[in-house]
């Protein structure tokens, strides 16, 4: 079933980032013409911190473009949020959301076959990178924050290629509800367990698991603030 296409595909090199000792590959540029696509991602795509950042769970990530207008409500009508790419996505489209993607869609694109493998966690290079102190704290809470996908079969794809969906085999999960259990309705215990049972990185299994163990919720401080920022 069709349900989109991509309006715009973005790479970007992994470059010295705004704190000592940091690098990034958020600041990507629109691509022309064919892109492979393998399973950790897009070719000449590249992420300066392994660690958190891409690999085959996080191969791709995908961000609506509607939400840039939010942004420019949110943030003040700069220009950076006058064109995709603001938020490091590989993936602009028009139509798709948090509200009518769901956790473990299986989605057609090109050649390529990708699955919805985890909602994006946003961190403090989002700070930096709009020059906005909470603005990685405020996607958060907005729900705003995009997706990755898992590439189950590599290929090429193009701008103006087809996205359609093959497969949905979590329909009550849409990712818009996810994001309230992971940030606002955090202790829901009931639909932790329910959560837990789906095919999660294993990143998303270890918070899972936690908080049902433990009945708490995870500490985002380092993810949402970062190493010692020497910016003024």
């Amino acid at each position: 079933m069709l349900i989109g296409k991509i309006q715009t595909i973005m790479t970007g090199a992994a470059v010295p980032f705004t704190r000592p000792e940091t690098f990034s590959g958020i600041d990507k540029r629109p691509r022309t013409g064919s892109v492979s696509v393998g399973f950790e991602g897009l070719e000449g795509d590249e992420q300066g911190d392994r660690r958190v950042h891409g690999g085959p769970d996080k191969a791709i990530h995908h961000y609506p473009y509607e939400h840039y207008r939010h942004w420019r409500q949110t943030f003040g009508d700069r220009e950076l949020l006058s064109a995709p790419g603001a938020f490091g996505e590989n993936l602009s489209t028009v139509g798709l959301t948090e509200e009518n993607i769901c956790m473990g869609d299986i989605l057609s694109c090109g050649t390529t076959v990708l699955e919805v493998s985890q909602t994006r966690q946003p961190c403090w290079k989002l700070d930096d990178r709009l020059d906005t102190k909470g603005a990685a704290l405020e996607m958060q809470r907005s729900g705003k924050v995009g997706w990755y996908y898992r590439v189950l079969e590599p290929g090429v794809i193009e701008a103006g290629a087809p996205l359609n969906l093959l497969d949905r085999p979590h329909p009550e999960w849409p990712l818009s509800r996810v994001l309230q259990l992971l940030y606002l309705n955090t202790m829901d215990l009931d639909a932790l367990v329910r959560l837990q049972s789906l095919r999660l990185p294993p990143s998303w299994q270890k918070i899972v698991a936690n908080r049902i163990k433990t009945s708490s919720v995870e500490s985002w401080a380092k993810r949402l603030s970062g190493p010692e920022s020497s910016r003024s």
